[in-house]
Formats: C-alpha cells, structure tokens, sequence
C-alpha cells in the first residue's frame, strides 16, 4: 500500500550528522511530493531533510496524551489521526473532535513548553515528519509563516466529525475553530440544492487507480454557482465564496489542501465525510431551495475577505496577475499608505503575507527585541505594553506597529527587507529635476515600457508649473485620451487657479508650442464646460486664444483643423452666458445644474416666526444674506444668520460663509435675529414633521413605479452634478448646489423610510411597510439607481427601525445583501459596480467618502512641491462619475402606470421627521424596551 515507507526508514533514522548528499537528496525529492511542503523555499527544505525524522505509525497508536510535556513538532506525510479532547482527567473520557489530514502539522506548544492540548491517535496507518524541540525553534525563528502554513486554521485544513459536532462547541485545542451554525447550515444548503438541481456533481471520482468517493470538482462547482445567482460576479468570485466555506471545513479537499482552486481537483461537503450520510429528503430539498437565495446572499458577502486571505496565503511566487491586482485594490484603501506612490503599493502587493493568531495573550515580539516585520490590524485587537507602565495603548482595526511607522488592516506582515527592497528599487527608478539646486520635478520610470521600447515616466510630485510644462512637452499631438493628462485638467484648481494656468498656455501658445498649447486648453475645457463661467479670466483666455488662432491658422496649415473644435468651446460659453438670463420655467426644462451667479427665493425666519422672502446669488455669503434681510426689513438692528434645527439646535453662520442655503438640514430653517433674541428662537410648527404616515397613500402605487419615478427624479439631480464639481466638498475651493441637493436627497429618502416605519402603530401593516421598501429597493437596484437603493437600506438599518424585533420576526432576505454590508470598504459593492454597464445613478456618499480619505490622508504639498500621485487618486475617483453617465439614461425601462402622475408628485415632496430623538421616541412606543 505505501511503497516508499521502508526507503523513508532506513534514511531518516540515521543520526544526521550520518546522512549523505544522496540521503538528503532522496528526502526532498519525498517531501516535494506532498504538496504543503511545495510551497516551502529550497534553505528551508533542505535544513528539514538535514534535521528531521521519520515515524510510521500503524491503526491506533497514540503519539502523545492530553498534559503530556511535548518534546517534537509533527507533520503528516500520509494517513490521518484523529484529535482527542477530555473535559476531565480521564483519557477515557477524551471525545474526537477532528482529524488532521495530509500537509497538516500538531505540536506547536513546545514553542512554549506549554501541556499538550489534546490526545493525538492515528487513525490509519500514517507516516510523519518529527522535528525535535531545540532545531524546530530555530527553524521557527527564521521560516516562521512557511511553518505557519501548515498548521490548523486558519492555516490547514481538517475534517468535522458529525457525532461529536453539537458535543463540543467552541474551539479545538490544536486551534481549528468548530464551524458557525451558519456555514453549516449555508453548506447543506448547497449541497441540497446539487443534489436537487445537478445530483451528476456529487459521485465517485477516479484519478490515477485511485478512487475518490461523493467528490466534486473545483472546476464545476464554479460553474454551477455562478448559474445560481446575478450576485455572483465573477468566478473569482464564487472562489471565493467556495474558499469560506473551505476554510471552516464545510468542504474539504480530498488532499487536505489549504485553498480552493478553480481547476479540476476534488473537494468533498461536510456531509460527505461519512459513508452512510443519508441523502436528503424531499422536504430538506424544499427547505434547501427555499434558502438558497439568501445563502448564496450571505457567502457572496463574506467570499471577497476569504478569496482575499486565501491569496496572502500563497507565498509571493505563487501569486498571479489577478491576485495581485486584488492585494493591490486593498492597499489602496489603506489609510496610512495612501502616501506611498501607487508603484509602492503594487510590489507591497508581491510581499505581504497573511498571519492569523487566534489565541489571545499571543505575544508577537518581546521590547527590545530587534525588528523584522511590520504588521497591519485586519480584525481584532493589539495591547501595546511596555515593561514597568502595562499597557499604555491598545490598537484595534486599521492601526500598525511594528519597526516602520506605517498603517494598514490584519494582522499581514512583510519583511523589512522586502520593504527596503522595494523603496530602494522604487528609488532606482526616480528621477529628479532640479533648478538651483532644489527640486522641481521628481518622475519614476513606468514599469511598463511603451510598445516602441521608450521609457515612459510617471510625475510623483513637482512645482505647478514644472507639472504642466512636462505634460506640454510630452503629450500626444491629437485630442484623445491621456489619462495623465487628464488628472492634470481634473485637478488643476487644486494647486493651481485658472488665474494662473490661463497666462502659462497663453504664453506656452505664443512662444514654444501652439498645438500643444491648443490640445491642452481643448482637453480643459471639454472637461470644466459651463464652471469657466464661474471666472471672467477663463472666458477673456478663451477669446483671446481664438482670436490668435484665427490669425495664425490662415499662415500654419497644421492649426486649421483645431479651429472648429475651440470655436465650438467658445460658442459654448456665449450660450451659457446668455442662457443665465433665461427665466426659472426654461431652466428646469432643460435640467441645467445650479451656478453660483443664478438668483434663488430664500425664506428667512424672525423669532416671532414670521418671515421675509429674498432673492439672492446661490453662492451668497452669510454677510450678503444679512443685508438683504436687513433692508428688506427696515431695521437698523445689528442681526445674526442662525441654522434653527428642527431638535432646536442653533448654529450662528459667520460671515464669510458662502452659500448658506446649502447649510440647512432637511427641516432646518435660516433665522435672523438680535443677539438678545437668541436663546428664545423655537421650531416651527411645520420642522418637527408629519404626525401621520402616507402609508395609505403610497401603498397603493406600485414599488416599481414607486422606483422609476425615484430613479427618474434622481437622475435629473446626478445629471447637474459636474464631475470636477465633487471637489470644492473636500478642498473647499468654492461651491457646488447641485452636489448639495443630491445629497440632501439621499438623506431625506433615509429619513423618509424611518419616518413611515416609526409612524405605523399597527404591527402587521408595518411587516407589510418593511416588505414594501424591500420592494422599492430591489427595483432601484434593478434600475442601477444605487443610490436610492442604500438610501433605503441604511433608513432600515437606522437604529429606531432595526431595533423594531417584532416587526423584524420574518426573515428578510433582501436585507442580507452583500452589497449593504460595509465591511472591508464595501468592497462587495466596488466588486459590483465594475461589472455594470452604465447608465448608473452610483452611491455618491461613497464617492465622497474615498475622495475626503486620499484628501484628509495625504498632504497636498510635499517639499514645496505639489503631490501628484494624490491628484491622480481623486482624478480616479471622478473618473467613476464620468463612467457612470458616460450612456443616456432610458426612460422607457419601466411602462408606467396611468397614476404616474401622482406618484411623480409624491416621491419628489417627502415629508420626513429628521429629529433622530424623536424618531427613537416613536419606535420605543411602538416596542417598549424589554425588561
């Protein structure tokens, strides 16, 4: 049965010292075939084939007893045995927990001369490797994470016995975690469904004479989930969702390996380990099919963060172009390396590796000793304690420690060495310009080199206007499309104002380049459109440039085809500006965004709660609006601007505060009043809300209508929304109403769902509200308007409805969608969003969110120069806003009603409580708090 096992006898017994180049080469040879030990590096086989022994062991040996004192490590070469666990001091008493299978390894509490944990029995014959307590410390020392591989999970991977599973829950001794209810569950579930839907899948496997009983394939159990459900992706994805289930031991790899594989090996389910697992009965299967959405739900959510553990198993030589571009996008969203350039974080990618240690109290490195790793919280907690003091901090998700000062999430290590490399490699490739001996340009070789052999430079950092001459000099002679410079046009107001970009192309036209100068100024002004309005120095650069162009192309031949193009630009901008003259009904008709200069009817409020109406510039300031007031009133009072919540809270706007109508709330109204008069302003009647709900009204209407009208209304919104006009949220250069009013939107269609629910005394009609909103969401999604669509369910998911037990009792699938799940950045969402076809209304809160994060995380000016690789980030972040609107919407992609009318008019005036106290008042007189 085991041919090799007296070859294997008779070499490792020998001393080592005894041992040959031939012996130790038939070793490794050996031990290359049993594939944990493949992804070991050659220094460290080779000490393994110098140092360890061999043991064989037939049926039912015991190796060692729970509280023995260990004195070897052990991996298994063949066979199995089982792990014993007693709650008492009776071996008799011990119950079988799991087994540890092929490329497993037990015995790391000598690391610690800590009691053996368990009692471990061979369950067959089994052949193991033993390495004695003083060379397996120094092998840990040095190879800790390849050892690390082939230990319990989250490292190897093991079998559940079904007798013992309710028997002991918890934790296994070795460190293998029992599987949750849920992946139990989630794993019959699919398994059901197979043998239901494609029972072929499940059956005796042949390979190499050998026979594999109730397998199925990698290769096929991809394809057959990816067929289930839309939410599966892509089929890395469903790896993914396979490898969650594998990694608790759900289903296993027939060879005991540590990951899941979509190519053709064998993986067996749970309920396949015994021979005589019944099959299931008709009623399991209508179960099963009755779950199956919701399971498929639960692991799409929870695959991304298993695929991602799974590729920082590999050691980097194993790592594909695919998971490295997964690493990548992760980096990406880690804080404290936003700094580093974007070549950094693709070779940190190559590097990083994955460490779990599920003990607490694990010390990870001891003060004083000398570092070699830095690490990054991915989940759970890290004491900080330092000899004499305790501890003095503790770090949680997010933080790192370790020798570099730098942050990431879970925790991963890399070497220092690797890092060094790195920097040093990156550094290899950098160039640096300077002038008088200060640098003004720092550029870094792109790693991939243009398909002529040219070396292509990438811009790190640089003066502003170093910046925009390397880009004149080194852009392509035609209008298409260069991302590069395209991040330079995008982000240009950032650190350098039209007030100077206009003169340096002017002059760039008039002494060095006129096509160069004339392909930029096109490229900026295709993307700003109608926001050079905003400043005279834009239009008066416009006409002047095609003034000289017309001139000069009469003489040069190779500008005359320019011409058309920046007469449309000019054109353009004459229409706009007659267009701010056109009254309100011709605007709306045409859905133009909101400029700054455009007049708006503005209420503000006396403390006796009477009012006076003003017209003022959308961008007035504090100072402005108070002087209209002030004369439209005839006093001679000193006044205060005051935002009056409707919870009565109080804001006093200052002066210098630009587009203050931008600053009120859902139900926040402007006040103007004298000092003295302050603490007496009050709500109005109208702020605090509706008393009833419109249940009765929108009931009804149809969800999908309910959701078209939605979509519809908020297209109209995103559509006004320039692209470059995201940025004054987190730079603060000037002002953007028409982002203002989207995102009032989305909160006031949150509020609206918490509102309705709160407002619903009736239990049963409740239910039905919920379900209704469920609903409404899922045709928003259908849509691709997501942000109605998280609007919705962040309203559900607000403390005052989801607190609501009763009303929570029937289990909503919808509400499990990965999609909603936060975790890991919304990366299920992210995942989704790249596989959509526009037109696409995106979550914009999110948008936002990733643009204040490489905003807040990064400084602007490094060394008096400004960080470019900053501007390129956000650049991509506005770049999504472009794709998303990049096709027309449709308005024939749902046939309306006849009531369309009615339900236009409701979702555009929601009525909304937006007093998050008196919401949870509400919802406590709904379902009193337990005692």
């Amino acid at each position: 049965l085991m041919p090799r096992v007296g070859l294997m006898v008779a070499l490792p017994l020998r001393r080592p010292a005894e041992r040959s180049g031939e012996d130790v080469d038939i070793i490794l040879t050996r031990l290359r075939e049993v594939k944990a030990f493949q992804r070991f590096p050659p220094p460290l086989l080779l000490q393994i084939c110098a140092c360890a022994f061999y043991e064989c062991l037939e049926k039912g040996i015991t190796l060692f007893r729970q509280g023995d004192i260990g004195t070897s490590w052990y991996a298994v070469l063949s066979g199995s045995l089982d792990v014993k666990v007693s709650e008492t001091a009776n071996h008799q008493d011990a119950v079988t927990i799991c087994t540890l299978g092929i490329g497993t390894a037990f015995g790391e509490s000598i690391l610690d001369n800590t009691p053996r944990h368990a009692t471990i029995v061979s369950r067959e014959t089994s052949e193991l490797l033993r390495i004695e307590q003083r060379e397996f410390k120094t092998l840990w020392e040095k190879y800790r994470q390849s050892l690390a591989a082939l230990l319990a999970p989250p490292y190897g991977m093991h079998k559940w016995r079904h007798g013992n599973r309710k028997r002991h829950s918890g934790r296994c001794p070795c460190g293998l975690q029992i599987p949750s209810e849920k992946l139990q569950r989630a794993g019959k579930v699919l398994r059901n469904a197979i043998l239901s839907r494609a029972p072929h899948m499940i059956r005796d496997r042949k390979y190499h004479l050998k026979t594999y009983r109730q397998c199925c394939v990698g290769t096929e159990l991809v394809d057959w989930l990816v067929l289930q459900s839309a939410c599966v992706l892509t089929r890395s994805h469903a790896v993914g969702m396979w490898q969650a289930l594998l990694e608790e031991g759900v289903l296993n790899h027939v060879d005991q390996e540590l990951g899941f594989y979509d190519k053709y090996l064998f993986y067996r389910f749970l309920d396949d380990e015994e021979e005589d697992t019944p099959l299931p009965s008709e009623e399991e299967k209508r179960e099963s099919e009755e779950e199956l959405p919701e399971t498929i739900l639960f692991l799409a959510q929870i695959g991304p963060d298993a695929l991602l553990r799974m590729i920082l198993r590999k050691s980097p030589g194993q790592r594909t172009g695919d998971d490295l571009e997964i690493i990548y996008d992760e980096l990406l969203h880690i804080k404290a390396l936003a700094h580093l350039s974007n070549t950094v974080k693709r070779e940190l990618a190559s590097v990083v590796i994955f460490e779990s240690h599920a003990k607490a109290g694990t010390v990870l490195f001891n003060q004083g000793e000398e570092g070699t790793s830095w690490y990054i919280i991915l989940k759970g907690s890290v004491n900080v304690v330092i000899y004499g003091k305790g501890v003095v901090c503790t770090l949680h998700e997010g933080d790192d420690f370790g020798k570099l000062a730098l942050v990431t999430d879970s925790p991963r290590a890399a070497s220092i060495e690797d890092f060094n490399r790195i920097l040093r490699d990156v550094e290899a490739n950098t160039v640096r310009l300077k002038e008088h001996d200060h640098p003004v340009l720092v550029l870094e070789k792109s790693p991939r080199a243009s398909t002529l052999g040219n070396i292509k430079y990438t811009v790190i950092s640089g003066t502003p206007e170093k910046i925009l001459e390397h880009f004149l000099e080194t852009m392509r002679m035609d209008i298409h499309h260069n991302p590069a410079v395209d991040d330079f046009v995008l982000m240009h107001c950032v650190f350098m104002p039209n007030s100077q970009l206009c003169p340096l192309l002017l002059l760039e036209y008039a002494l060095n380049s006129k096509r160069r100068a004339l392909i930029m100024t096109l490229r900026w002004a295709n993307a700003h459109t109608y926001l050079l309005q905003e400043e005279p120095a834009a239009i008066f650069f416009l006409e002047e440039l095609y003034g000289s162009l017309s001139n000069d192309s009469r003489m040069l031949r190779a500008l005359k085809d320019l011409v058309p193009d920046l007469e449309k630009v000019v054109k353009l901008q004459y229409k706009t500006l007659i267009r701010q003259f056109s009254n309100g009904e011709e605007r709306l008709q045409k859905k133009q965004p909101i400029r700054n200069q455009d007049d708006i009817l503005l209420k503000v409020y006396c403390s006796d709660h009477t009012y006076t109406t003003i017209r003022i510039p959308v961008a007035a300031t504090g100072r402005e609006v108070i002087s209209a007031v002030t004369d439209k009133l005839g006093t001679t009072d000193e006044l205060l601007l005051v935002h009056l919540s409707s919870a009565g809270e109080k804001q006093i706007l200052k002066p210098n505060d630009v587009s203050v109508f931008s600053t009120l709330s859902i139900n926040g109204r402007l006040f103007a009043c004298p000092r003295e008069q302050l603490n007496s302003l009050t709500p109005l009647p109208d702020q605090e809300g509706p008393t009833a709900g419109s249940m009765s009204t929108f009931e009804l209407m149809s969800s999908k209508d309910l959701a078209y009208q939605m979509t519809m209304f908020d297209w109209e919104l995103f559509s006004c929304v320039h692209e470059v006009s995201c940025l004054p949220l987190i730079s603060h250069l000037s002002t953007c109403s028409s982002s203002y009013l989207f995102l009032r939107r989305f909160n006031q269609v949150q509020l609206w769902v918490v509102t309705e629910v709160c407002l619903c005394g009736q239990l049963s009609k409740r239910v039905q509200l919920l379900k209704k909103f469920i609903k409404i969401a899922a045709h928003c999604r259908e849509f691709k308007n997501l942000n109605s669509f998280f609007a919705i369910i962040m309203g559900m998911s607000n403390p005052a409805v989801s607190r609501l037990s009763q009303t929570w009792e029937v289990n909503f699938i919808f509400f499990n969608n990965p999609w909603t799940d936060p975790s890991r950045n919304h990366r299920s969402y992210r995942l989704t969003v790249t596989k959509l076809e526009p037109p696409i209304i995106p979550f914009v809160p999110l948008l936002l969110k990733d643009m204040t994060f490489t905003h807040e995380g990064n400084k602007t000016f490094i060394d008096n120069m400004v960080n470019f690789e900053k501007m390129r980030i956000i650049a991509n972040t506005i770049r999504q806003v472009r794709h998303c609107r990049s096709q027309p919407f449709n308005p024939d992609i749902c046939q309306p009603n006849k009531n369309q009318a009615e339900v236009r008019a409701y979702v555009r005036k929601l009525c909304v409580i937006d007093n998050q106290r008196a919401l949870t008042q509400l919802s406590y007189r709904l379902e009193p708090r337990r005692t």
